[in-house]
């Protein structure tokens, strides 16, 4: 059983949404504040967060950075609109997904299951690149002998672009095998974690070693 912490302010919206997501086999446990949501990560960590924007005190931004900040535990944002500043605030916070609201339980549930099984999905086997380490078994990454902490979306991208190395990844194929989601107008999903990948593995995020932009078609990971 899956345990999920969903922090959300509207009671009508949690209890519906925590109803639907018990009767799929998860244990959700509701906070209704970013305090409390804090409060409940820290007394026991979930294997998943969903967390919506707009709370009162601590906004969700605020909680997902410090939900990012201890540790992998994935995170998934609700919010109450489809805008560019709510979306790609939280994906630069560091949230794996984004479920606009109203979020029907179904769609829900389905993100739920696919971030989750980027923790698990992997090749048995080593992958070494230029000071980059890559353990599929163990689910590590260093670079130059130095561990790099990556939340399960990044480490699921660096797993999928480091299988074929020269390979180009058009944003539509990563989006179906790393988020499992078929509507190319969440590329920006794509784009800010090539971001913050970057930022965690190269050198210098401006000019990528491991993580190649082809310009007009997608990303590959190394030179060809």
């Amino acid at each position: 059983m899956v345990s999920i912490l969903l922090v959300e302010d509207d009671p009508l919206v949690s209890r519906g949404l925590q109803l639907a997501l018990t009767r799929r086999g998860h244990d959700v446990r509701v906070a209704e504040t970013g305090e409390e949501g804090l409060a409940a990560f820290r007394a026991s960590a979930p294997d998943l967060v969903v967390l919506d924007v707009m709370l009162p005190g601590v906004d969700g931004f605020e909680v997902c950075r410090q939900v990012r900040a201890a540790g992998q535990v994935p995170v998934i944002m609700l919010t109450a609109r489809g805008d560019d500043f709510d979306i790609v605030t939280g994906l630069a916070v560091g949230a794996d997904d984004y479920v606009v609201k109203p979020a029907q339980p179904m769609v829900l549930d389905a993100r739920i299951r696919a971030v989750l099984r980027r923790t698990t999905s992997a090749d048995e086997d080593v992958r070494v690149h230029d000071g980059l380490r890559i353990d599929t078994a163990a689910l590590t990454v260093t670079v130059r002998g130095e561990l790099v902490q990556l939340t399960p979306t990044e480490l699921r991208l660096l797993l999928t672009l480091s299988r074929a190395p020269g390979r180009v990844f058009t944003r539509a194929q990563l989006l179906e095998e790393v988020w499992e989601h078929d509507y190319l107008g969440d590329s920006r999903l794509v784009d800010n974690c090539v971001q913050r990948l970057r930022a965690k593995i190269e050198t210098d995020p401006a000019t990528p070693v491991y993580i190649q932009t082809a310009r007009g078609f997608g990303y590959r990971f190394g030179p060809l």
